[in-house]
């Protein structure tokens, strides 16, 4: 049936913004500049444009929704989770060696000051300039670091998405044979809205399939 079809496909394209992206939609005003630039070309009337649309649309009869919490399966699906805590342990590494390395840097710093009187100014000079490439060299490291921790993470949440979400997601489409899946992170729902959450089984049959799935080691670890 075209409209299975085309839920399935819809329901593909939705879920391939969830947990990676979200699509945003900018809409820039035209300048004075934009305007000017355009009074030259031909344009028609709303009525003629509307020529191109058709009658045709859904039939709420035939339509099958449901409803899917995609910040809920980011928190509660035991494969996420479990990349969060990898994540998170990385960044509690490189903040304790942050801590450390601010630790010996101010020290050095002290070390600096308390010899302006000894050193000659060449010398002081010197060794301020070797203090401060340390310090950019440090601030270098460690964001390069950080970046290596989000770009595995990444890594792992597409391989989710990609081998284990979507299926589960698109069988649960043809199982339910649904027409559409919205984000419910933008419905409210009435008390009479039985079985149109689908949130929870989509989880329990993630987890069913896969409970972790490892990141690659970022570099600099």
């Amino acid at each position: 049936m075209a409209n299975k079809n085309q839920s399935s496909s819809a329901g593909k394209k939705y879920v391939k913004y969830g947990i990676i992206a979200v699509a945003v939609v900018v809409v820039a005003a035209l300048g004075i500049w934009g305007l000017s630039a355009l009074r030259g070309e031909k344009t028609v009337s709303a009525e003629e444009a509307l020529q191109v649309v058709t009658t045709d649309a859904a039939n709420a009869a035939d339509l099958r929704i449901a409803v899917i919490r995609m910040d809920a399966i980011q928190t509660q699906a035991a494969v996420l989770k479990d990349l969060s805590a990898q994540r998170a342990k990385y960044e509690d590494k490189l903040r304790d060696e942050l801590e450390s390395r601010q630790k010996e840097l101010e020290e050095e710093k002290t070390e600096i000051e308390e010899s302006q009187d000894v050193l000659s100014r060449d010398a002081l000079q010197r060794r301020i300039v070797d203090y401060q490439n340390r310090v950019t060299e440090l601030q270098r490291d460690l964001t390069e670091r950080a970046q290596s921790i989000e770009v595995s993470f990444q890594k792992a949440l597409n391989e989710v998405q990609e081998k284990h979400l979507d299926p589960i997601i698109e069988g649960v489409i043809a199982k339910k044979d649904l027409s559409m899946v919205i984000d419910g992170r933008f419905t409210r729902l009435g008390q009479n809205a039985a079985n149109l959450d689908i949130t929870n089984e989509v989880i329990s049959a993630l987890d069913k399939k896969v409970s972790k799935v490892k990141m690659d080691t970022p570099q600099g670890f």
